[in-house]
């Protein structure tokens, strides 16, 4: 029995272990891959406060360093379905099943990838998902970007702030955007945007050195040398498992101001819950909050 059980490894799951052990609370941190998150595999973190640089990996070792001094205990399991009996939580795992007071479900959100050969050597050594966490590395410099939705859209603009040029291209020949997006995306002189093009390889093996593209109308290829590219195609939050305890909203839970889901005793912080920004600072704000909610229910 623990007092509290976290479910994900990642910046706001590690935040709210460490407030939880800060006030002598028992916590086991139950984590499918590896501990930290996306943010391991960011090259540079220079948007923490108080850090002015720092691999995304050596930030998230720091994190777990921390707790784990602190005695978090961890396994690597994968959390296949949470029950609450009575005021007790039941997490079920691929190997176990263990009890808790409170659980917090902070296993993040994946990012859509292109399910081509290299994609995932390459991520961190050229490709990148985050415009705002590794956008600033590629100041004067011209950079590429994949999608057609807001998100896509709005890290063409912040990009085109610092950059030479964006080279953004989509697989239709339209935008999948709010109007106001798409206006100010036309009035940017170093945007150029390509309809229609499927990417179809990457180059490069320890790092990127370019794109391949096919015209999805003529199916002519056209081979790009970069050595970054920005994939901006959505995120895939895996919530399914808990929806008998949460409300969810295109897959995100639901939570209130505290990270209460609608289960008492329940929280979700970070990536997974539905949220406006999706920040490393931002994820451990969540855990931070809810770990001291979760004190409070405890007591």
């Amino acid at each position: 029995m623990f007092d509290a059980i976290v479910v994900g490894g990642g910046p706001a799951g590690m935040t709210a272990a460490l407030y939880l052990l800060r006030t002598n609370k028992s916590v086991l941190i139950l984590e499918k891959e590896n501990f930290g998150g996306q943010i391991a595999n960011s090259p540079r973190l220079e948007n923490f406060p108080s850090i002015k640089e720092i691999s995304g990996l050596d930030f998230a070792d720091q994190m777990f360093a921390q707790i784990d001094a602190l005695g978090a205990k961890f396994e690597l399991e994968d959390v296949s379905k949470i029950e609450k009996v009575g005021d007790i939580f039941r997490v079920h795992t691929n190997y176990n099943t263990y009890e808790s007071k409170v659980v917090i479900i902070a296993n993040g959100v994946k990012h859509r990838l292109m399910n081509l050969p290299n994609e995932q050597e390459l991520i961190g050594n050229g490709i990148s998902f985050c415009a705002v966490c590794d956008g600033p590395m590629y100041k004067g410099k011209e950079v590429y970007l994949i999608g057609d939705a807001n998100t896509a859209l709005q890290y063409a603009l912040t990009l085109a702030n610092y950059c030479t040029k964006v080279h953004m291209f989509t697989l239709f020949d339209k935008f999948f955007a709010d109007a106001i997006l798409v206006d100010r995306l036309k009035a940017k002189e170093n945007i150029e945007v390509t309809h229609n093009m499927n990417l179809v390889e990457y180059l490069g093996k320890e790092s990127l050195e370019g794109l391949v593209f096919e015209d999805t109308k003529t199916k002519e290829r056209r081979e790009f040398k970069t050595d970054n590219v920005f994939v901006c195609i959505g995120q895939i939050p895996h919530n399914e498992n808990f929806q008998d305890l949460v409300e969810l909203e295109k897959g995100y839970i639901v939570t209130d101001d505290n990270m209460e889901t609608k289960t008492k005793g329940l929280f979700a912080v970070g990536d997974t819950r539905k949220k406006t920004i999706r920040q490393c600072v931002t994820a451990c704000n969540d855990g931070a909050i809810a770990a001291l909610a979760a004190v409070k229910y405890l007591d």
